[in-house]
């Protein structure tokens, strides 16, 4: 039988804390490059533009974090903005995602602490 390994995924439209209780190692943050500074600049030009250049660069984003994911079992994914329902939706059109159990639950901005209590909290009911 495999071993169950367990993800933990803060996250808004800006970054996201990956946090795997069971690693020695700090959690992971994975950044998003579209800044407000690049929205503004780019929303000069047009709002089309924009709107295009943020799909994309969210599209980046949710894939890097996918790229991640696919190293464990089952995953919760939390946080205050819709972001985590875009990055399942992002998941559900990718096949190799059918066999990861993944949770997604609203939750408020959080310490680092409150993240990781929460993860515990989740993963050992």
């Amino acid at each position: 039988m495999k071993t169950q390994k367990n993800l933990g995924i803060w996250m808004d439209h800006a970054t996201a804390n990956l946090i795997d209780l069971e690693s020695k190692k700090q959690c992971q943050t994975i950044t998003s490059n579209f800044t407000s500074d690049i929205k503004r600049d780019v929303l000069e030009r047009s709002e089309y533009t924009m709107n295009n250049k943020e799909r994309k660069m969210d599209e980046a984003f949710y894939k890097e974090i996918s790229e991640v994911m696919l190293n464990y079992n089952h995953v919760l994914l939390f946080g205050p903005t819709n972001a985590k329902t875009e990055l399942h939706n992002f998941l559900k059109k990718n096949l190799h995602f059918n066999d990861i159990k993944i949770d997604v639950i609203p939750a408020d901005k959080m310490t680092d602490n409150q993240q990781d209590a929460f993860v515990k909290d989740h993963f050992e009911k």
